[in-house]
């Protein structure tokens, strides 16, 4: 969505927008975002207010996502919201600054300001890079797969990693020496 911002430059104090933006998220396997299913369209409500020719952009970002938990593949579902403040600001304003600062910016061509560009920007930053079905999931066995969280499999007992050999033998010295 394009904002028309010209009655701000014009002198107006504020605008106030509330839209709906349906996830347009490529199928990027290198995306974090990639396996996330968004059902419905993404919420905005924000405005833009004009204080003596310096105008600030607010907005709200709301959108239900559905994932797979990182551990266990378990289905995974909620409301992710962020917040989103820029100053708005013309080419011309900016174009002295670094590019580094100039993100801090959001830039009004031709009397309007492109959204979309705002909000997938945000989204992309913001939204978490995975996600668990719970805070002590305890995953996927790595040898025949089964949810450990569903109970232990009986392979996952019998062998331990090769790495942790030594500690073991230095562990069961441990104990023996204790008891002695």
């Amino acid at each position: 969505m394009k904002l028309d911002l010209r009655p701000l430059l014009a002198g107006d104090r504020r605008l106030e927008f509330a839209y709906q933006l349906e996830p347009d998220i490529s199928a990027d396997p290198s995306s974090f975002l990639y396996g996330v299913d968004f059902p419905s369209p993404m919420k905005v409500e924000g405005e833009i207010t004009n204080t003596a020719g310096y105008m600030q952009l607010n907005l709200t970002l709301e959108v239900a996502y559905q994932a797979s938990c990182a551990r266990c593949l378990a289905p995974v579902s909620g409301i992710f919201t962020t917040d989103l403040q820029k100053t708005v600001a013309t080419p011309e304003m900016i174009k002295s600054l670094d590019e580094d600062k100039q993100d801090d910016f959001a830039i009004i061509e031709d009397g309007f300001l492109d959204m979309d560009e705002q909000l997938y920007l945000q989204l992309e930053m913001e939204f978490p890079s995975r996600f668990l079905c719970k805070e002590d999931c305890k995953g996927l066995c790595p040898k025949c797969g089964r949810n450990l969280n569903e109970g232990a499999c009986e392979c996952s007992e019998k062998e331990i990693d090769p790495r942790l050999a030594p500690l073991r033998k230095i562990l069961e010295k441990m104990q023996k020496d204790g008891k002695e």
